[in-house]
């Protein structure tokens, strides 16, 4: 009897992931900075965030640096309001504000806001440390265990231009799905390093759109940023690519909806 209910519990709790797995969208919408563009919104906002799970984007890209005191911030840019992040304190960036008022995210803000629902998907960008592979490599570290601490590994995938970076993700948690950026790698080479696919440049696979079949091919993801042309959204559609970033979802959305 006692087996039979140790049985049925890790059915339960089996049936229980797999529903939260699947629980996300699946429309290869990834808004680039979260959805920013259309309601003029700061880009890595708590609130371009919130505007991506409203229009339903299967994810929510956004930057990731650390400040000089070791603390994983949210923003595009190396500089914040003009200060450089990575020799700033995390004090001193929050003495700044956004136009709309909210401060600079924390990473861990970041993701317990993402984490409030099961749709979109949080795409974390490891921005590669302009001091030292190492910081780039820590910033890496500070990631995996703060998503593993909050226990956001089914919300979060990694992106990142740093290949040491990536590969330190992969090395601290090997079932994370994570993507490059920088373009030069080929599938088989990112296979062969565990990396769960590429997230190249429009141009990149314009000139190289073997690499779109290949990859599939290898079971590794393909997405494409940034798109905001249609006729590039639409040949990508048609290619079949499984993401495609953009700073325009609404756009992408119309062209899959006409599908």
């Amino acid at each position: 009897m006692f087996r039979l209910l140790l049985a049925s519990l890790a059915l339960v709790m089996t049936t229980s992931l797999s529903f939260s797995q699947e629980s996300f969208h699946k429309n290869s919408v990834i808004a680039h900075r979260g959805a920013w563009k259309a309601k003029g919104l700061p880009q890595n906002s708590l609130a371009s965030l919130d505007e991506a799970v409203r229009l339903q984007c299967e994810g929510a890209e956004f930057d990731v640096w650390m400040t000089a005191d070791g603390v994983p911030v949210v923003n595009h840019d190396a500089d914040f309001l003009e200060m450089p992040i990575e020799t700033t304190t995390f004090k001193d960036l929050r003495s700044k504000k956004l136009p709309n008022v909210e401060k600079i995210p924390t990473v861990k803000e970041y993701l317990k806001r993402g984490m409030k629902q099961m749709g979109t998907k949080l795409i974390v960008e490891i921005k590669p440390s302009k001091i030292s592979v190492q910081r780039s490599e820590e910033l890496a570290e500070k990631c995996v265990e703060l998503v593993r601490e909050m226990k956001a590994e089914k919300w979060v995938d990694y992106i990142t231009f740093s290949y040491d970076a990536g590969k330190k993700v992969i090395e601290h948690d090997p079932n994370a799905n994570v993507a490059y950026l920088n373009g030069e790698k080929s599938p088989a080479e990112l296979k062969a390093d565990g990396f769960f696919g590429f997230d190249y440049n429009i141009r990149v696979v314009k000139a190289k759109p073997e690499w779109i079949k290949e990859a599939q091919e290898l079971g590794l993801t393909v997405n494409v940023w940034t798109v905001n042309n249609p006729e590039d959204m639409q040949w990508l559609l048609d290619q079949k690519v499984d993401f495609i970033t953009t700073d325009e979802p609404e756009l992408l959305f119309e062209l899959i909806n006409e599908k």
